[in-house]
């Protein structure tokens, strides 16, 4: 049974998979406010429910966005992995009972997942009797003896996340697909692959070294275009035929939409709750606002972008075409909560800067990954 499936290996040395970069989140304040801590959680200590007239409320998973988030990116078990790796599978049961009321401390998803629950809260007040609402589901290869050290991780860190999938080292693909996710998040490239295989969207999480604090208030997603929200077919085009090409091809079909992407899906749903802020006259102030940030040039490729997300129905709150500079500075400008790319080279670039980062393994940039420049230059031929 694997308990940490492999990384994918050709990532930066200043980001892991949940894995043991010496330094990597080590001091959580630095990425949200309220912090994290390895203490004890005091006896008694219990989460405050959430609750509506009627008693506790769960959105059914047909109504909801379900977004799934394994456990190794929610929280930090590196530690906990060595034991598994060098002791073995009862050694590690028995450290994990006998750690149950140590909190694992946050990963790279933690401050995404605590926006999804502000945005919740804010909807609940807004729509008190909608199940249209971010529905977290935890999604784990840990046997169910773990489960009670990550119940009373969620406790203490006052989430509420009240799903589980503990699937004791099997394939949580088929129970995604059963909950109706809308997003599938992961330290494990070959599952994220599977779930892409199956019409999921889903992303590879990276931790940078020095995370950037991101807002406690607004969910701020932001996404590339081509392999994410779009098919990979322009950077086919590109990847054969080069950059003067590639906006001849641009320019022929600057009419004819793309065919959509493996997180157009995502975006559609958070599209479908910022409407909800916007008829009740909050768009100005949503607690949701989208990205797109794309080496796409402005005039001579960006029109077909555009137009294919208006002719979707779709919209991001700001678009930023870069024309093959750096996205890395737009990034740390941004301060996402999570970035979507399909290129390792572009991740990377943004972890450097401390934005997390997600990798969505998708399209023909997977077979011919781009190489970093020497210098910034060169940067101009990674759409």
């Amino acid at each position: 049974m694997s308990l940490d499936p492999g990384q994918d290996t050709g990532t930066a040395a200043t980001i892991t998979a949940n894995g043991d970069s010496k330094g990597a989140w080590e001091d959580p304040k630095d990425c949200y406010e309220s912090g994290a801590t390895t203490k004890k959680p005091k006896p008694g200590m219990m989460r405050r429910a959430r609750k509506v007239e009627g008693g506790i409320f769960f959105p059914k998973p047909e109504n909801a966005v379900t977004i799934a988030v394994s456990s190794r990116v929610l929280f930090r078990t590196e530690k906990e992995q060595k034991v598994f790796e060098q002791r073995g599978i009862e050694e590690y049961l028995k450290y994990q009972v006998e750690h149950e009321n140590e909190p694992f401390a946050p990963g790279p998803a933690f401050p995404f997942v605590k926006a999804l629950e502000t945005v919740n809260a804010q909807l609940r007040e807004l729509y008190p009797d909608s199940e249209e609402l971010f529905d977290i589901v935890l999604v784990t290869y840990n046997h169910a003896h773990v489960g009670v050290r990550l119940i009373n991780t969620i406790n203490y860190h006052n989430l509420f996340i009240e799903r589980f999938c503990m699937t004791g080292g099997s394939s949580p693909i088929g129970y995604l697909k059963a909950y109706h996710t809308n997003l599938y998040l992961s330290a494990d490239s070959e599952k994220v692959r599977e779930a892409l295989e199956e019409g999921i969207a889903a992303a590879t999480m990276f931790m940078p070294e020095k995370p950037i604090a991101v807002s406690e208030t607004q969910l701020r997603v932001a996404f590339d275009g081509d392999a994410v929200l779009f098919s990979d077919e322009s950077e086919r085009i590109f990847k054969a035929h080069g950059l003067d090409k590639f906006f001849e091809h641009e320019k022929e079909h600057e009419n004819k939409l793309l065919d959509h992407g493996p997180l157009k899906g995502f975006l559609e749903s958070l599209g479908k709750l910022q409407k909800k802020f916007y008829a009740k006259g909050q768009r100005l102030n949503c607690p949701i606002r989208t990205y797109l940030v794309t080496a796409r040039s402005a005039a001579s490729s960006g029109l077909r972008a555009l137009k294919t997300l208006r002719a979707w129905g779709l919209e991001t709150d700001e678009a930023l075409f870069l024309a093959g500079a750096p996205k890395g500075p737009m990034l740390e400008k941004i301060k996402p909560h999570i970035y979507f790319d399909d290129q390792m080279f572009h991740v990377e670039g943004a972890a450097e800067r401390g934005t997390i980062a997600a990798h969505v393994p998708y399209g023909i940039a997977q077979k011919y990954p781009h190489q970093k420049p020497v210098d910034k230059k060169d940067s101009s031929t990674s759409k």
